[in-house]
């Protein structure tokens, strides 16, 4: 005979920190603890994936969000990347002869801005020279020797003209630019009206001698486009000479100060050519210099010649760490912006802007995975940057045909960076699955556990982490029973009484909400009595629609007893989550039997509304019947299985246990109690197993029976493989206590039967018979009745024959 199963003791229903754990009165008597708690697995793999330098090993870090994981991976990598040498930097700057191709060069840390520096003074030099050198005295004489001797060779041609012009009495007019010639009476040139009066002779006269000296004029300024090319030459020397006699002063010392570099050498050259050609073209020509004002020439010489820095980096900060909390392909990759210019848009080198991959090339660069994998352009462009560790800047969806304007292609940069993507698990088994290229190029799994062993010492690491948060939030003092609070609380999150929750970020906010409830009630320390408000407050504040089911319960609207019995009714408890909130709800749980083939009929699978898993556990609980009870005939019955008054979908095979008693309570007629209700999962063997949510599908039962008072004799039956994951509110512990209610925890359906009914189980014997007036026997007993009901149609011979062929049948199964 198997025995009544006892009731959990109040002790085993939570985990409470023990006394001699946790030696401080309060916080401030312990060091605080910044980092991260326990996760050495983790801890381990990043170290590993830091110190391994060969291509592929970048990082993901997978686990839930509020774990620490991306704050203590920052931290880590600053610490690790301050040790090292700090990578070099990279300027954009003109290409003088394919504008559109900038170049990029490199610098030792801190010398990009040398660089600047360096041409900015270039520039200041530049604006005092010039046009100073070309307003001098001794460039203006010579300039004017040039030009004299040209006046000087045009005047004498000229002269000759003149002097055949005044022989032949025609006469010549000149101004700046054009000859031209009259008539001439007396010594006195013609008007129009007067020429016309001449006769026709004298005009011939006239029009020959016109052209004898057009002929001359050409023959004697034959030589004018030669003087004038000549002329054009010296004085294009004589600004050479001036440029060249200003420049060197200013551009000597960069010559020297980098003639070690060959790249930036190769660089000044080419800005010395174009430096050259730039001021003979503005000053020379004395419109546009008029044009350009001081701000105006300052602006064209910084747009020509200073670099654009990419990223600079302080030779003694180490490498750098970038976080992009906002991965787009301009943040990322960098960007060429445009500006207007009379309604054109225009760009050059200056208008480069760089990325985080520019910032973080050298050392390490953080991204949302999540963030990151919205974009499928943007995944597929850092996977092509990492493999050909070459860093491009282009316009994303150029190659798509979106682009109209012109821009730039930048020289590439080599790029040297290790990426660490921070995820949930979920995107890393998606990525796993459906991107090759993720295995080969993210090696190295940092993976953050769900939860903590809780031990003395991990509890004393907690109060330091604890204590760590209080300082930086600049909370009140916490005392040892509020950390021992939270330290229950984040056990409950875990649902364990040997483990913590990961999540520490939940507990921060608890603590929070705690220190807000202290500075309401004007208290000076956060005590355990402080945190038990702020859960309740937090209760309230997410609790309508679990008052509310409690509230449809205690009026009647839903259908649910507490006390008595009945049969083919039985209490389930269902766990509901709403938002970020859960909790439990008994549900009645009610069973019809009666003669006939179809076997078990899951009412929830009919209507679509069980999901697979409830299904299964229906499932299951045919083949536990099958096996248990019906070695000797068929299970000939038609049973379904309700949930009541639930209109939701329902999944989860916790009430396979419930249906079961429901079951046998329909099919024999037995009452069941009311005062208890039960979960657990059944397997096809009669054992109960663990389920989830059992802390809050106790809670939900007690609240009912407690809001319709308790009796003393109302309870819950767990599965006894729950027992590590009970960390019950204070409210049940203290019934519990005083004996008003009662958790009791089973291994196997029969304990379950036998708390339910009150009637033993009952053990078969060797041959499988069943004790007279036990559960089982009285099972076995109405489904032969069953059997029979079929039988009876049947002639009485075909009867016998089936016995006698039935029992070797049954023996050889044994």
């Amino acid at each position: 005979m198997s025995n009544m199963v006892t009731s959990l003791p109040y002790q085993a229903l939570a985990a409470k920190v023990p006394s001699d754990h946790l030696p401080f009165k309060t916080l401030n008597d312990i060091e605080p603890l910044s980092g991260i708690l326990g996760q050495e697995r983790a801890v381990e793999a990043i170290q590993f994936g830091v110190a391994m330098q060969r291509p592929g090993y970048n990082i993901f870090t997978m686990g839930d969000s509020g774990t620490g994981r991306s704050s203590y991976v920052l931290n880590y990598l600053k610490s690790e990347a301050k040790r090292r040498p700090a990578p070099n930097e990279w300027a954009y700057v003109n290409n003088f002869t394919e504008s559109h191709r900038p170049k990029a060069l490199e610098f030792e840390p801190g010398l990009a801005s040398e660089f600047d520096k360096d041409i900015r003074t270039l520039i200041d030099g530049l604006m005092t020279t010039f046009p100073a050198a070309f307003e001098n005295a001794s460039y203006q004489q010579q300039k004017s020797v040039i030009d004299r001797a040209f006046n000087d060779q045009y005047e004498k041609a000229i002269n000759k003209v003149e002097r055949v012009s005044g022989k032949i009495g025609v006469a010549m007019f000149r101004d700046a630019s054009s000859v031209s010639f009259a008539p001439m009476k007396d010594g006195k040139a013609l008007e129009e009206n007067e020429f016309a009066a001449l006769t026709d002779e004298e005009r011939d006269v006239f029009q020959e001698g016109v052209s004898t000296l057009e002929g001359l004029l050409n023959e004697e300024l034959l030589g004018l486009p030669q003087w004038k090319r000549a002329t054009y030459e010296q004085i294009r020397q004589l600004n050479l000479d001036t440029v060249k006699e200003a420049l060197d002063p200013l551009t000597s010392g960069l010559f020297e100060k980098y003639q070690g570099n060959v790249e930036i050498t190769a660089h000044l050259t080419e800005l010395r050519a174009d430096l050259d050609k730039t001021i003979i073209d503005q000053m020379a020509d004395d419109k546009a210099s008029e044009n350009r004002d001081e701000i105006g020439r300052r602006q064209f010489y910084e747009e020509l010649y200073l670099p654009n820095i990419a990223m600079t980096h302080d030779a003694n900060s180490g490498q750098p760490v970038v976080y992009e909390s906002h991965p787009t392909y301009r943040n990322l990759f960098g960007h060429v912006e445009h500006s207007s210019d009379q309604g054109m848009l225009v760009t050059n080198y200056r208008l480069i802007r760089s990325g985080s991959l520019h910032e973080a090339n050298g050392g390490y660069l953080i991204l949302d995975a999540e963030k990151l994998l919205t974009d499928h352009y943007l995944w597929e462009a850092l996977k092509r940057a990492l493999k050909s560790k070459m860093l491009k800047i282009e316009h994303p969806y150029a190659d798509m045909g979106l682009m109209s304007t012109m821009t730039l292609s930048p020289q590439d940069l080599p790029l040297q960076v290790k990426v660490v993507l921070i995820g949930a698990r979920d995107i890393y088994y998606l990525l796993q699955d459906a991107d090759p290229d993720f295995q080969e190029m993210f090696r190295v799994l940092v993976d953050f556990d769900d939860t903590l062993k809780r031990s003395k010492e991990s509890e004393y690491s907690f109060a330091r982490l604890m204590k760590d948060r209080v300082d930086k939030e600049e909370y009140a003092n916490v005392t040892r029973d509020g950390v021992a609070a939270l330290i229950e609380y984040s056990s409950r999150l875990a649902e364990h009484q040997r483990e913590m929750a990961a999540k520490i970020g939940d507990v921060f906010e608890l603590l929070g909400e705690a220190d807000f409830v202290r500075q309401m009630a004007k208290d000076t320390e956060i005590t355990a009595d402080h945190i038990s408000r702020a859960l309740k407050a937090k209760k309230h504040r997410t609790g309508r629609v679990s008052e509310k089911i409690i509230e449809e319960i205690i009026e009647g609207t839903v259908l649910l007893e507490s006390e008595g019995h009945s049969v083919g009714k039985i209490n389930g408890l269902t766990v509901m989550q709403i938002g970020d909130s859960s909790f439990g709800a008994p549900a009645r749980i009610s069973t019809t039997v009666y003669p006939g083939g179809k076997g078990i009929i899951d009412i929830e699978r009919e209507s679509n509304l069980g999901q697979n898993i409830h299904s299964k556990g229906v499932l299951i609980l045919s083949g536990y019947l099958g096996n248990k009870y019906a070695q000797r005939f068929p299970l000939d019955i038609s049973a379904s299985i309700a949930m009541e008054q639930s209109y939701g979908y329902i999944d989860g095979d916790s009430a396979s246990t419930a249906e079961l008693c429901c079951l046998l309570s329909a099919l024999i007629q037995v009452p069941l109690r009311q005062d208890l209700a039960i979960t657990g999962s059944l397997n096809q063997y009669g054992e109960v197993q663990a389920i989830g949510g059992v802390n809050e599908k106790i809670e939900g039962f007690f609240n009912v029976c407690n809001a319709r008072g308790l009796t003393g004799s109302q309870g819950v039956i767990v599965p006894k493989s729950n027992a590590n994951n009970l960390m019950l509110n204070d409210d049940i512990i203290e019934a519990v206590k005083d004996g008003k209610f009662h958790v009791y925890a089973i291994s196997t359906a029969d304990e379950a039967l036998h708390l339910l009914t009150g009637l033993e189980p009952g053990v078969a014997d060797e041959e499988g018979e069943y004790p007279e007036g036990t559960l089982s026997a009285r099972v076995i007993e109405r489904l032969e009745e069953i059997a029979n009901l079929g039988e009876e149609e049947e002639e009485p011979e075909d009867e016998e024959a089936s016995d006698k062929k039935s029992e070797p049948e049954v023996k050889s199964k044994k």
